[in-house]
């Protein structure tokens, strides 16, 4: 007995934790800064925090009224009823809930590249196709309806990540209307808005509700995640918000408990944490101002936590870095082998990134790369 044919499935590429990086080099994990997979350099809301500790003891019962509560928090928060929020186990399982609501077998998504690689997958995973539209580097990676359409063919969703990952880039809300009124009606366009605090743009959520200025649409979807401003991302807590006309749909298509008993209460408690979220929107804007402004590199101006700074050879700064106790992320999974994501940290940690990626880089342009053991091939 063998799995299914997965051979045309891919394993996602997460960034690596210090404690990995720490026992393949031999060293103690305090030497490092991980500054690699945009993670809230505060930790989790202080709110949130105590809430798990006070659920703790209540994790023998399934999380239906907390489940529920989280729910109506959302809508409040968002202003939309409460079956138009798909709570999900991450905004990985709420981008499944979508592709399971929506393709049939021979359905396609059009997916952004570079882009988050998941979105493909789980297509994949229900039976459908992925197909691409391109981000131009020679435009930085800007995102436009006419850029996205060039590819459209009919496709059932179409994925817009505005704030982009890796480059930082977003879509404008008219951008994003054009997009769904010039794609058929049974086309869904979904802006996954997991970076969406840091930006200073309005959510897309206003097209679906017909807000400022815009007509309510049935054909635009939103997904948001509690893994970056809130700094849940290890209880994996995320939701989509959907037209009216999908509410029903969730219950056909969720597994039971989408999110547990203590993923849940932290939410609850991290919703109504403005302080820490604004604490921690500051510092991303702080860092990345610093960072375009003292690294000896090109940088691209990001609305996410995080920047995309191109240093000529990935792997080979990456790994000089890694040596030197910052880990960030090599963009050659992105398709993007000269290029570094670098996540903003604090200010300390955004010190330490800026000194060492230049000291890096300065190393090379001298041709002393080598001393540290890396070289180009």
């Amino acid at each position: 007995m063998q799995p299914r044919d997965l051979s045309d499935h891919v394993a996602y590429e997460a960034g690596r934790g210090i404690e990995e990086v720490a026992r393949e080099l031999g060293r103690d994990p305090t030497e490092f800064v991980k500054l690699a997979s945009n993670e809230n350099p505060h930790g989790p809301s202080p709110a949130a925090a105590v809430a798990i500790r006070e659920t703790a003891s209540s994790v023998s019962s399934y999380p239906k009224s907390a489940h529920a509560d989280l729910v109506r928090a959302i809508a409040d928060r968002f202003g939309v009823d409460d079956q138009q929020i798909w709570l999900a186990n991450g905004g990985d399982g709420a981008i499944d809930y979508l592709h399971r609501a929506t393709l049939e077998p021979g359905d396609a998504v059009l997916t952004p590249t570079p882009g988050f690689a998941y979105y493909g997958m789980s297509a994949r995973f229900h039976h459908g196709d992925d197909r691409a539209y391109s981000l131009e580097r020679a435009d930085d990676f800007e995102q436009t309806a006419a850029g996205v359409l060039e590819s459209f063919d009919g496709e059932r969703i179409v994925w817009v990540t505005s704030p982009h990952n890796p480059t930082g880039t977003t879509m404008a809300l008219a951008e994003i209307e054009r997009l769904a009124e010039e794609t058929p009606a049974e086309t869904l366009v979904v802006v996954d808005e997991a970076y969406g605090e840091f930006a200073d743009r309005d959510s897309a959520v206003a097209l679906i509700e017909g807000r400022a200025g815009y007509d309510a649409r049935d054909d635009v979807a939103v997904l948001r995640t509690f893994s970056k401003a809130y700094g849940l991302a290890g209880l994996r807590l995320g939701y989509a918000i959907v037209p009216e006309e999908w509410a029903e749909a969730y219950t056909r298509v969720n597994t039971p408990f989408a999110a547990s008993e203590l993923a849940c209460r932290a939410g609850l408690a991290a919703i109504d944490d403005d302080e820490h979220v604004e604490r921690t929107v500051e510092t991303a804007r702080n860092s990345r101002d610093a960072m375009c402004d003292r690294l000896d590199a090109h940088v691209w101006p990001s609305e996410g936590n995080f920047v995309l700074v191109d240093v000529g050879n990935a792997t080979a700064v990456s790994e000089a870095l890694r040596e030197r106790g910052v880990i960030v992320r090599n963009c050659s999974s992105f398709g993007l082998p000269d290029c570094l994501r670098i996540t903003c940290g604090t200010e300390e940690e955004t010190e330490l990134a800026i000194e060492t990626t230049n000291d890096v880089l300065a190393d090379r342009a001298a041709g002393t790369g080598t001393r540290l053991g890396v070289t180009d091939e």
